[in-house]
Order: C-alpha cells, then sequence, then structure tokens
C-alpha cells in the first residue's frame, strides 16, 4: 500500500483542519502520516510515496515553520524524491497565492509532480483580531480537502500517479 504523507503548519487551526480532512478521507486507500512542520523532516519525505503540503500564508508568504520544514528537507533529499506525486493546500485570510507559487518552486526543484493545482481556502481574516482568532473551516471547504485526500490516496494506491 502507498504511503502519503501530510506535511502542514497550523497556528490557528484552519490548516490543521484542513490537513486532517484530507487525512480522514485517504485512511484506507493508502497508509497516511500526518505530521506538523515542526516534525517532519528528510526521513519522512524519503519514506512517503506521495506528498500533501498544508500551510497558512502569513504576510504573503508559506508560514515560517513550513518554510522552515522545506529549508531542513530540501538538500538532503534533491534527487531522491523526483517524480513523486504531490499537492497543496494553503488557508489564506485574502489571497495565497504567493504561498501556493512558493510550495510550486520548492516542489518544481524537488522534481515533484503536480496533480492538480493548488486548493486555496479563504477564511477573509483582515482584521488583526480576526487574524488572530482560531478558524472554523466551513464544512464544504473541508469537503475539497477531503476530496484532495481521497484522490491522492487513491491515485497513488492505484498507480495512476
Amino acid at each position: 500500500m502507498a504511503q502519503l504523507l501530510i506535511v502542514y503548519h497550523s497556528r490557528t487551526g484552519g490548516s490543521r483542519q484542513m490537513a486532517e480532512a484530507a487525512a480522514e478521507a485517504g485512511q484506507g486507500e493508502a497508509r497516511i502520516v500526518l505530521k506538523p512542520a515542526d516534525q517532519a523532516g528528510p526521513q519522512d519525505l524519503l519514506a512517503a510515496d506521495g506528498y500533501i503540503f498544508c500551510a497558512p500564508e502569513n504576510l504573503a508568504a508559506i508560514s515560517g515553520v513550513m518554510k522552515d520544514f522545506f529549508d531542513r528537507s530540501y538538500y538532503p533529499v534533491l534527487g531522491r524524491i523526483e517524480g513523486r506525486p504531490y499537492a497543496q493546500m494553503v488557508c489564506a485570510g485574502s489571497d495565497g497565492q504567493n504561498a501556493a507559487r512558493q510550495v510550486a518552486r520548492i516542489a518544481t526543484g524537488w522534481r515533484l509532480k503536480e496533480v492538480q493545482p493548488p486548493l486555496i481556502i479563504c477564511t477573509h481574516a483582515q482584521t488583526p483580531k480576526a487574524i488572530l482568532a482560531e478558524k472554523t473551516i466551513p464544512q464544504d471547504q473541508l469537503q475539497l480537502c477531503r476530496d484532495i485526500g481521497a484522490a491522492m490516496a487513491a491515485g497513488m494506491n492505484l498507480g495512476v500517479f
């Protein structure tokens, strides 16, 4: 059975809910490893057959903790995970595009295969209070995350990706 690694960072709960929804939906189709970015590293990437990266956009960039995961992992796995499938999910207050571009550039350097465009869930948090508040992602948007988790797991298990 294929192994799907889901690496996430979440300070206010939005990205965590998204990652958990994807992980839950992939169960049974693949071995799911759900890891916070500060606990994930090169060994996790090497052990997996595919990836979902999920993080918030902070100040028009991927969150620092997620960036740290990529910084710690990039060179140790360079040339060793080429061709593996990936998808990404971004939890953003307004846009999310720049965070998605950053992750895509890292994945391009690793020569990963994007299996779908980035999913960006917008919370519309625009004030300091709203930005720092605990997030609740609506069920219809979490379903999009579940769809990604299920599709990634099934596609990997069937050898489609």
